[in-house]
């Protein structure tokens, strides 16, 4: 278990459940964007086009709870706009602390809609 921040809510964290949610449709994140999505309960991941590539992690930076979706991406990492961690967006790990990586999940695109296996 991974120990977290108490500024960050477990209740907005998606729990691995094996299903794929449709997040939004392919032109709505335009390239070297990212985006919050709330899922069902309140939960939040990130998801971010980088150069027609898309990705989705977990929203929340485990130094001080920061949305992600709001950092800044360089090529396929995002930093947190708080304090500057850097986060792989394609496994979540997190390069500049070692042992405080995220989950990534995996997208799949079907009929010009992102998808997203939480």
């Amino acid at each position: 278990m991974k120990s977290r921040d108490a500024d960050t809510p477990n209740s907005k964290r998606p729990k691995r459940q094996n299903r794929l949610i449709s997040v939004c449709r392919v032109e709505d994140l335009p390239p070297g964007r990212g985006a919050t999505v709330e899922l069902a309960g309140g939960e939040e991941i990130a998801i971010f086009n980088v150069n027609g590539e898309f990705f989705a992690i977990e929203n929340f930076c485990p130094h001080r709870g920061a949305p992600l979706a709001d950092g800044d991406i360089c090529g396929h990492e995002v930093e947190c706009s708080r304090h500057g961690w850097r986060f792989s967006l394609r496994t979540g790990a997190c390069l500049s602390h070692t042992g405080s990586n995220i989950e990534a999940y995996e997208v799949i695109i079907k009929d010009g809609e992102l998808k997203v296996k939480i």
